[in-house]
C-alpha cells in the first residue's frame, strides 16, 4: 500500500512539473525535493525520468481500456481515451516538443487502436465482413486519428477537441459500417 501511494505521489509530482515547464528541464532532484522522499527511494521505483513517462501513459491507455462501454460512439471513446490529454495539454505539449515525443506518438497511436479496433467489432456484428478487413479499416481510422490528434498538437491545441472530433463522426458517419459492407460483398 506504501509502494503504491509512493508511485502516486511521484507520478503526480512530475506531472504538475511537467504542466509547468520543459520534460528537459525536470530533475530527479526536483522530484524528491517535492514529494518529500530522498534519491533512492524515487530510484528503487524508477530507473529515471522516461520510466515515470512510460508507466504514466501505460496506466492511461489502461484506464482507457478498462473504461470503454459499448454504449459510446467510436467519438465519445475516444474523447474517453484522451481525457488525460486534454486535462494535461501544456504537460502533453511538453513531451510533444521533447526527445520522448516517440511515446507520445505510440499512446496516441494504441488508444487510437483501441478505440477503433473495439468500435468496429461492435457494428460489424452481423455483417460478415473479413477479419483482415475489419483490421484494415480499424488501422486506417487509427492512422487518422493519431496524426489528426499529433497536427491538433503541433498547432498548439487552440481548437476544442470535442468539436473537432464530433465534425469528423458528422463528416464520416456510416463510412465504417458501408466499408465493412462492402468487405461481405467482395469474392475472398
Amino acid at each position: 500500500m506504501a509502494q503504491q501511494y509512493t508511485r502516486k505521489m511521484i507520478r503526480k509530482a512530475f506531472i504538475k512539473m511537467l504542466n509547468e515547464c520543459p520534460l528537459n528541464k525536470i530533475t530527479v532532484k526536483a522530484i524528491v525535493s517535492a514529494c518529500g522522499i530522498n534519491r533512492n527511494t524515487f530510484y528503487y521505483y524508477y530507473p529515471d525520468i522516461y520510466a515515470i513517462l512510460s508507466e504514466i501513459f501505460q496506466t492511461e491507455l489502461q484506464t482507457a481500456i478498462d473504461e470503454y462501454n459499448d454504449t459510446l460512439s467510436w467519438e465519445e471513446a475516444f474523447l474517453v481515451a484522451t481525457k488525460f490529454a486534454l486535462e494535461n495539454r501544456t504537460a502533453i505539449y511538453h513531451v510533444f516538443n521533447s526527445m520522448q515525443r516517440e511515446q507520445l506518438e505510440r499512446y496516441l497511436y494504441n488508444v487510437s487502436g483501441n478505440v477503433m479496433i473495439r468500435y468496429i467489432d461492435k457494428i460489424s456484428e452481423g455483417i460478415p465482413a473479413t477479419s483482415s478487413d475489419k483490421k484494415l479499416i480499424a488501422s486506417f481510422y487509427q492512422c487518422a486519428l493519431t496524426e489528426m490528434v499529433l497536427c491538433w498538437i503541433a498547432s498548439g491545441m487552440k481548437e476544442d477537441p470535442e468539436t473537432i472530433i464530433k465534425r469528423i463522426g458528422q463528416l464520416f458517419d456510416g463510412n465504417i459500417a458501408l466499408s465493412l459492407k462492402r468487405s461481405a460483398g467482395f469474392d475472398v
